[in-house]
């Protein structure tokens, strides 16, 4: 049997930080894990290609050469999905869909052959059990919440590591948490499933032997899920790994705000080589907090939980909305003035969208809001009808994000950052070719070329003289900046179309 599996491009979105990547020379930021540990769990005598459309052409030969195209994808890959179906319709070849964007929304598309929803431990054996016997069934979905100690590493020799920015592992699944508009709980439940001890190491040691040295994006949707087990076994064998490898990785991740309560838990992280921790703050309006099921972030002073991570030596990213029923119209200064007191340079801001499963799906659907077009996925879109006057709303998200990317404030952010962070351990700076050549690629591009480079040489120097060890984080968050501002000029043309959508479903 002949295997090709294929990840869609996304579009401009902030996550793509496409922008930002022309800066390192690479082509995208992260790998698709998903279908590497998917390909690892075929049969081994399948042959077996994948093309990542973000880093590669898919030709007609590709579609060709396959017995059967397995795809999968997120919700903001949907347009690029669907033309990949069609082309392999044309092609007549066969079609195998999986992932979170059709395990909630598979009705959606037609073309395929084969729907392998859910997680992939739960449903693909069936799926190639019945292949193999010539009754393959159209749909298989599952309600269970599979063991992953026994999912294999990821096939990495499928991919060119070169090509990323990143690599990815993941080591849980789930989260304990109930957010109103999230979907993780839809998509892999509450109850935090871990993988062992030796089975991250043995992935981190096939990633090692790769010949990968850089970051590593621990890809779980709340790392600190289970607290007790990653104080007790996971990150002190880290650390003991990290140590004997000579810390060939850093790694990031995503966790609760409650994570600045866990002194232990942050310094072991620290230890463990973690230096970045994506956190969903959403809103500092208690309100909308408790609207949303977010009652982990309630009752505290974020600025004050974010410094403390910071201060322990860990980046926040921050995750922002706005569009929730019970914002008032002053939301979008106070997330302008959170943003720049906290420091949180990457901060991503979105409108609320309710993703299919939600618990806001399924109550916008009762208070008949749902937008009869399914828009989703996309920070600057929206698929309901708001309760803050459309325009506002839209105006509003537009000034924020117009202006904690304007070059001035962007730029005052990153020192706000640098006062606070306070890093245990700094590597040894390794001058090199590529480096020198980033290097001038920045400063041709932000300090002679951009439209902001005053700010950006105030950066650079206020850095040379009270950050020198930081010059290289500084200087990365400054190319984040400039995929930022793209971001935002193509954000700014996509929501006159949201709005323009929201009064034709409102006044028809």
């Amino acid at each position: 049997m002949k295997i090709l599996l294929v990840y869609p491009r996304y579009p401009d979105t902030f996550w793509s930080f496409r922008h930002a990547l022309r800066f390192i020379s690479k082509k995208a930021a992260f790998p698709p894990l998903g279908l590497l540990t998917v390909a690892a769990m075929l049969p081994r005598e399948w042959q077996k290609k994948l093309i990542d459309m973000n880093v590669q052409t898919l030709t007609d030969g590709d579609l060709k050469w396959a017995d059967y195209v397995f795809v999968s994808a997120m919700s903001i890959q949907k347009e690029a999905v669907e033309n990949v179906i069609r082309r392999c319709n044309r092609l007549k070849v066969k079609v195998v869909a999986g992932g979170p964007l059709f395990t909630t929304g598979y009705d959606q598309f037609e073309g395929v052959d084969h729907f392998v929803l859910n997680e992939a431990e739960a449903t693909l054996p069936a799926f190639l059990h019945d292949l193999e016997n010539g009754r393959a069934k159209h749909v298989y979905t599952s309600d269970e919440w599979p063991d992953i100690t026994g999912t294999p590493a990821p096939l990495w020799e499928l991919i060119d590591l070169k090509k990323y920015a990143t690599m990815s592992v993941q080591y849980s699944r789930g989260c304990p948490f109930d957010c109103e508009f999230c979907d993780i709980i839809v998509l892999n439940g509450h109850r935090p499933r871990t993988k062992d001890r030796g089975q991250l190491l043995a992935e981190l040691e096939a990633l090692y032997r790769q010949g990968w040295r850089g970051g590593v994006f621990v890809v779980d949707d709340n790392f600190i899920g289970n607290k007790k087990k990653l104080k007790t076994e996971i990150l002190p064998a880290l650390i003991g790994w990290m140590e004997e490898k000579k810390h060939p990785f850093s790694f990031f991740t995503e966790a609760s705000i409650n994570l600045a309560d866990d002194e232990e838990l942050m310094q072991l992280m620290v230890r463990a080589g973690f230096d970045t921790v994506f956190v969903g703050i959403e809103t500092p309006d208690e309100n909308s907090l408790s609207e949303c099921g977010k009652r982990h972030n309630q009752n505290r002073d974020l600025i004050a939980s974010v410094k403390k991570i910071q201060n322990h030596g860990l980046q926040v990213q921050g995750g922002f909305i706005v569009g929730f029923d019970n914002d008032p119209p002053s939301i979008f200064e106070r997330q302008i003035n959170f943003i720049q007191n906290s420091g949180i340079v990457t901060a991503m801001v979105s409108l609320l969208n309710a993703p299919r499963g939600t618990k806001l799906y399924q109550r916008l659907k009762r208070e008949n809001r749902l937008l009869h077009t399914d828009i989703f996925g996309d920070n600057a879109s929206i698929n309901f009808i708001p309760k803050m006057n459309y325009e506002t709303l839209v105006n509003g998200y537009r000034r924020v994000i117009n202006t904690i990317y304007s070059p001035k404030q962007y730029y005052e952010r990153i020192k706000v950052f640098l006062k606070e962070y306070k890093p245990k351990r700094r590597k040894a700076f390794r001058p090199s070719l590529y480096v020198l050549t980033g290097f001038i690629k920045f400063i041709w591009f932000l300090g002679i070329k951009h439209r902001g480079r005053r700010y950006f040489w105030r950066l650079l120097f206020t850095t040379l003289l009270k950050y020198p060890r930081s010059l290289a984080l500084s200087m990365a968050f400054a190319g984040y900046g400039f995929h930022f501002r793209k971001v935002v000029d193509g954000y700014n043309k996509t929501l006159v179309a949201t709005c323009r959508q929201i009064v034709g479903e409102t006044n028809p």
